[in-house]
């Protein structure tokens, strides 16, 4: 086999892919780094300035030594692995993400180790392990080139002899991009005299950074360190390593394999074995990062609410002086998701240089380098609406508004606190680490943080070994060593026997005590115990979601026949059934789980599940479905027994013993490193130095090693599988680009391009943004049109037509982040957190001082207005972005810009507004270009016009998402009560007074200046609304009054509802009612003049009797009588609505009066039935009203009581009697005046509420006084009909019907 194919062929089993040293070159020598000029150029573009003119890279306003200078990769072995290419510009970037630093002997030289990771474009994820130290420059060049450059800075700037901090720029991205922070020293600020802050070629000593790193395709953090450290003490010790560097690194990249699943596997670094070991099949994946560092860096609490975050895939920037917490925390909280992935942009370092990926619109999870000294508030960040902020070093963090909470949260964060205490840390963010009694573990076991915290001691501490050991120390005494790093006490015990003379054998008593069983080191036993509290914290996450996503297999869709049409048709498809999920759920739940369930990560989670069918299943989802099917063997639960107690995890024990028996008893052990065929004399030992390796060993794998000719095997094998499936498959590269269109935005971003950074790559990367979010826009609107419009929404699987409040709302907060995202993309110029309110404030203020110039000579403000209503006697309403500003400035209860911009949001969609505003604001040209950069979202006009079009759907649906949010504001009404002048007083003498209600209460009653007709009044919001209630005193002569209707408006969203009457109030007119109770409906805002009036078709009016005086009364010819079978019709109709109205969750049902006394509400429907055949209009005489009949029936009844007759019949029945003739008279003796048709009203609601309906029927039918006063044919006097109607009024008595306030008003029961 060739040494390419050994080297490659093996690559998918290899422990470690790459090594690779980063550093100084010193034939170029020093460069000015490339990036921090382009880092420069884009600051200038940022704020406005000429980008060409800015620096390229010189900055002499900065001592040298905290220069960032062009690091390179000095060597990697091997050149090429075919399954993982090397990415010389990355691995580069990542390895010194600050490029190169000076020191000299006067400051702090500690090695530092940290991790990074490169996500490819299929999502795979490929690990990085650093370890940086510092190096004698020893070329002359570079030392004389830092010489002139100190000059020439102290010539620059002659103050600066005495070290400042660095340049303090204007701009605070400067500062962050400002390569040589003090991060890596904590101290070295107050070390440094005022002197030794510059460098002197005759009298300093220069050292440069070099760093050497580890690739690998699994995260195995912990052996990758002690690989690195131990290969860098092999450079460092006064004696050379047993062996050459080489062979230790050939050792790892060929002979080492990867652990086998469920096994451990111990290998050789220079000086002492390492162990490491991989989760089986059935348990979490692996995951190295150590919690027991991230939970103490935020506290438990700060750390679920940062996890709530990240699962409602908002943006979150994570930012700390030390790369390592960057990489620790990211890792940490990514790996807590399971079986989740986090499917967009993940960069847990971002070089300085890509600072300007914090302008990316969609969800990431950045980590961000801050610099000693930086102070928070100065950091400009370009989008804060969404995005939380993490600041590691002072253990808090910064959350978006207004966001739900993760379930059972208090019980999770007692059960994870209960879990961190039993290893002795504590569960609050930056608390001292307790350490655990020394009774029940070894020394070792101190607190993970004390070792991280610590990291500065403890490398000072390595240095002392350094210089005792003298490069052969033994095993023994190795231990004893690893022991003392771990431990504060000891290792001022070690400093102070070093100070006194005493020699470390002296110590070896202690290290009786730190070795445990089988001499296993204390680094051993930390590294266990690592790995069990990593393990039993993770096992707490996962059985949250094994128990809240129990059922979830039973709401996937599977609706394709095939993989391939599945794919094609994947945007299309409707692949989870949310609403019954939903409806499965406990209530408290409800809040998080429908934002969850929008989210990217489980659409991908539901997409493998569907894929599953058809190909190998995804392995965190293999290891989540084994979870649910064995908690089912269990704990069999139906679903409909959902409930909200929470339930501890029950595996933390067997979780932990699987990964200590695994480390306790070792499976594998790797081939010892050994001497390879080198050419004698090359890669000569030098103290301190890191050596130049023979590259052609190391290019090579072995050709004879069993283990590799037995992965070469399992591959050949695996290639002919695959050549074998792919004939039965799609072809890979179709699936492949199906696949990534499949998923929707983000997932092809997963990191930017860290290698070609030129303006143009940067603009494409934009673009590719500015498409992402078009995209998302459209898929957005369309989610929520269909949600909205019903019959769509059924045919897809939604069951239930009608749009739940909890999921509409989830959709317009995903709409309003959305909206911020837009705006905050290629930002320049912004106030506060909201982007979005940002840019109206601008607008506000440039509007307002044109209004002033124009209010000395005004003009029309056109096309501000909307269409006039004052065909309906309403003065026409202004409507302007400005004005809808105003109202929401107005509003105490809103306290934060981003919480102004959504309310914003909500009222122009409610006002259907939204995309005529937001054009409105963007055709200010010159505002947006002051505001934002060329390549943002809002300067690309097509798609922006593409935009707002996807927004001008919304106005086809109604949305009252700005009235049912805001319910305790205070609300402008205006009301205005419109007569009919042709045919009775435009004037009148008496004093009239009206009484709004809605869904949240009523207005009270409110009287109406004299012939005014028209009253505004604040009060608080009354919701939709329902009734209007409208009466007059009856004082003066004129004072009968024929009135159309009554028009009431929300002066804020604009909503006008039209109230129609057209009866008198008056004594001895019509039915005699001074008081009227009118049902409303909304108007749409461009009616016609006409509204309504005059209308043929049989329209069952809102208020009592309006029909009969339409309809059936034969006065004025315009009589129109419905037939028996559309009364009937009418009846089952509005009785079908109710029981409709109420199998509808609760808060999702409306109001309850217009369906029954509405348009086609059932007192109307019944008032037909009693009008037909009923004999109304008599000669000479006044019209008789249904009321009358009633009456007359309930007199027929009591006088029929007082003479006996009633006596003979069956005792319910008399009880019937008495409880129709209490109802009657109670109705009678009301103090309202509301007229007979409004008295027959209220019988038919009470009769309904009361559940007495059915039992009134009979007697009416039964009264002798029918036969007076209805036609023989009339419906009333058919038996069958009669019956009918009786069976159709009994399905009423299933539900609990509630009246209104305003319909009962002064009824005595």
């Amino acid at each position: 086999m060739s040494g390419t194919n050994a080297a490659s062929g093996a690559a998918p089993c290899r422990f470690a892919h790459y090594f690779v040293i980063c550093g100084i070159d010193t034939e170029t020598g020093l460069e000015p780094d490339e990036l921090a000029a382009l880092y420069q150029w884009l600051e200038a573009d940022r704020q406005g300035r000429d980008p060409d003119t800015a620096a390229t890279g010189e900055n002499f306003e900065q001592s040298p030594l905290k220069r960032t200078f062009k690091s390179k990769v000095l060597a990697h072995y091997p050149e090429n692995v075919e399954w993982n290419p090397f990415d010389q510009d990355a691995v580069n970037m990542l390895c010194m993400p600050k490029g190169l630093s000076f020191r000299t002997q006067a400051d702090s030289r500690e090695p530092q180790f940290h991790s990074f990771l490169i996500t490819r474009e299929d999502g795979s994820r490929t690990y990085g392990f650093v370890h940086t130290f510092y190096e004698e420059v020893t070329s002359p060049q570079i030392c004389s080139a830092m010489q002139t450059l100190y000059q020439m800075h102290q010539a620059e700037n002659p103050s600066s002899a005495t070290p400042s901090s660095s340049s303090s720029s204007s701009s605070s991205m400067d500062s962050l991009a400002s390569s040589l922070d003090e991060a890596d020293s904590p101290s070295s600020s107050s070390c440094r005299s005022a002197a030794c802050g510059g460098y002197d070629a005759s009298r300093d000593t220069l050292y440069v950074s070099k760093a050497l790193c580890l690739i690998t395709p699994m995260p195995f953090m912990h052996a990758c360190r002690r690989f690195l450290s131990q290969v860098h003490r092999a450079v460092t010790a006064s004696l050379p390593p047993p062996l050459p560097l080489e062979s230790y690194v050939h050792n790892i990249l060929y002979e080492v394999p990867l652990p086998p699943p469920g096994r451990s596997l111990k290998f050789h670094g220079v000086y002492e074995p390492i162990v490491c070991q991989r989760p089986g099949p059935g348990e979490l994946p692996l995951a190295d990062f150590p919690l027991g560092q991230t939970f103490p860096l935020l506290g438990v609490e700060n750390l679920v609410q940062l996890f709530n975050c990240t699962l409602l895939e908002m943006q979150i920037l994570l930012y700390s002086q030390d790369y390592q917490r960057l990489m620790t925390v990211a890792e940490g909280i990514t790996t807590l998701l399971f079986p989740f992935q986090w499917q967009h942009v993940y960069v847990p370092i971002l070089p300085a240089s890509l600072l300007h990926f914090l302008d990316a619109p969609v969800p990431y999870l950045m980590g961000l380098q801050s610099k000693e000294g930086t102070d928070r508030s100065k950091l400009e960040l370009p989008q804060e609406a969404n995005l939380c902020f993490v600041d590691i070093d002072n253990h808090c963090i910064e959350l978006p508004e207004d966001f739900p909470q993760f379930p059972n949260k208090p019980e999770l964060i007692q059960e994870l606190s209960e879990v961190l205490l039993r290893y002795g840390i504590s569960p609050v963010g930056g608390a001292p680490p307790t350490s655990v009694p020394t009774s029940t573990t070894t020394l070792g076991s101190v607190s993970v943080s004390t070792r991280h915290t610590g990291l500065k001691s403890q490398q000072a501490l390595r240095e002392l070994e350094d210089d005792g050991r003298n490069g052969n120390l033994g095993g023994e005494q190795l231990a004893v060593l690893e022991l003392l790093q771990g431990n504060a006490t000891l290792e001022r015990l070690q400093a102070l026997a070093k100070r006194t003379g005493v020699r470390v054998e002296a110590l070896r008593g202690v290290g009786g005590e730190g070795e445990a069983q089988g001499g296993r080191t204390a680094v051993d036993e930390e590294e266990l115990r690592n790995a069990k509290l990593n393990v039993q914290l993770r096992e707490v996450f996962a059985s949250r979601f094994t128990m809240m996503f129990a059922d979830y297999e039973a709401f996937v869709i599977q609706s394709a026949p095939d993989l391939e049409s599945w794919l094609t048709n994947r945007e299309q498809m409707h692949n989870f059934d949310k609403a019954s999920f939903l409806s499965d759920q406990p209530e408290p739940y409800l809040p998080f789980l429908s934002h969850f369930i929008e989210t990217q990560m489980f659409a991908t989670f539901i997409d493998n599940k569907i894929m599953s069918q058809w190909e190998e299943k995804e392995p965190l989802l293999r290891v989540f479905d084994g979870r649910i099917d064995k908690a089912r063997l269990y704990n069999v639960r139906a679903p409909s027994l959902r409930s909200s107690n929470y339930q501890r995890c029950t595996i933390l024990k067997e979780s932990a013993q699987a990964i200590e028996q695994r480390l306790l008893k070792i499976d594998h052990t790797a081939i010892h490193p050994h001497l390879l065929d080198m050419k004698i004399g090359q890669g000569k030992y030098e103290q301190g130095f890191f050596p130049k390796l023979q590259s052609d060993v190391l290019s090579v794998g072995p050709t004879n090693n069993k283990w590799s000719n037995r992965t070469a095997t399992a591959q050949r094998r695996k290639d002919r599988h695959r050549q074998q499936t792919e004939h039965l498959t799609l072809d890979n590269d179709l699936k492949e680009k199906y696949m990534q269109e499949a998923r929707s935005l983000g997932k092809n971003l997963r990191q930017p391009k860290l290698s070609d950074l030129s303006p143009a790559v940067i603009a494409q990367t934009n673009w590719k943004f500015v498409e992402g979010l078009l995209k998302e826009c459209r898929m957005k609107t369309k989610r929520m049109l269909v949600e909205k419009m019903g019959r769509e929404a059924v045919e897809l699987g939604h069951g239930e037509a009608n749009i739940t409040g909890l999921e509409e709302n989830t959709l317009i907060a995903s709409l309003c982040d959305l909206l911020e995202r837009i705006w905050s993309h290629g930002l320049q110029v912004k106030q506060g957190k909201s982007a979005l309110w940002s840019h109206l404030l601008h607008y506000q203020a440039r509007e307002e001082t044109l209004e002033q110039q124009q209010a000395e000579s005004p003009v029309s403000n056109g096309p501000e207005r909307r269409k006039s209503e004052s065909s309906l006697g309403m003065p026409s309403l202004r409507e302007s972005v400005i004005q809808d500003m105003r109202h929401i400035q107005s509003m105490g209860e809103i306290k934060t810009d981003v919480g102004r911009a959504r309310a914003w949001i909500r009222l122009s969609l409610e006002k259907k507004l939204l995309s005529q505003h937001l054009k409105r604001l963007l055709s200010r040209q010159a505002l947006t270009k002051k505001l934002y950069k060329r390549y943002a979202f809002l300067r690309c006009e097509e798609e922006k016009e593409q935009f707002l079009f996807h927004l001008l759907s919304l106005n086809t649906v109604d949305y009252f998402c700005f009235t049912s949010v805001f319910t305790t504001i205070m609300i402008p009404y205006r009301a205005v009560i419109i007569p009919i002048k042709k045919l009775s007083n435009a004037m009148t003498t008496s004093n009239p007074w009206v009484c709004v209600s809605g869904e949240l209460g009523d207005s009270g009653v409110r009287q109406i200046t004299k012939n005014v007709l028209e009253i505004t009044f604040d009060c608080q919001n009354l919701g939709k609304l329902t009734t209007v209630q409208l009466g007059h005193d009856n004082s003066g002569l004129l004072a009968k009054w024929l009135v159309d209707c009554v028009m009431v408006r929300n002066e804020i969203t604009g909503h006008t509802y039209k109230f129609p009457c057209g009866r008198w109030l008056g004594k001895g007119v019509d039915d005699g009612s001074l008081e009227r109770v009118l049902i409303g409906e909304l108007a749409s805002p461009n009616a016609d003049e006409d509204c309504g009036r005059g209308c043929r078709t049989p329209d069952m009016q809102h208020s009592p009797g309006q029909t009969r005086r339409a309809s059936i009364t034969s006065m004025g010819g315009r009589g129109y009588k419905p037939t028996s079978a559309q009364i009937q019709e009418a009846i089952g109709e509005a009785v079908n609505s109710i029981c409709k109205h109420f199998h509808k969750p609760e808060k999702e049902r409306g109001s309850l009066t217009i369906l029954l006394c509405g348009e086609v509400g059932l007192v109307g429907a019944l008032e037909l039935f009693f009008h037909n055949g009923f004999k109304s209009a008599r000669l000479f005489q006044k019209t008789v009203f249904v009321w009358d009949f009633v009456e007359k029936a309930v007199a027929y009844m009591e006088s029929a009581d007082q003479m006996g007759d009633m006596q003979e019949t069956a005792e319910p029945l008399g009880l019937t009697c008495v409880s129709l003739c209490h109802y009657v008279s109670a109705i009678n003796s009301s103090p309202r005046n509301i007229g007979k048709d409004g008295k027959f009203q209220l019988l038919v609601c009470l009769g309904a509420r009361d559940r007495l309906l059915i039992q009134w029927l009979p007697l009416l039918v039964e009264c002798p006084v029918i036969q007076r006063m209805y036609e023989e044919s009339a419906l009333l006097r058919d038996r069958t009909t009669v019956n009918d109607l009786i069976a159709v009024l009994q399905t009423l008595h299933d539900f609990p019907i509630t009246l209104e306030a305003s319909l009962v008003k002064g009824i005595d029961l």
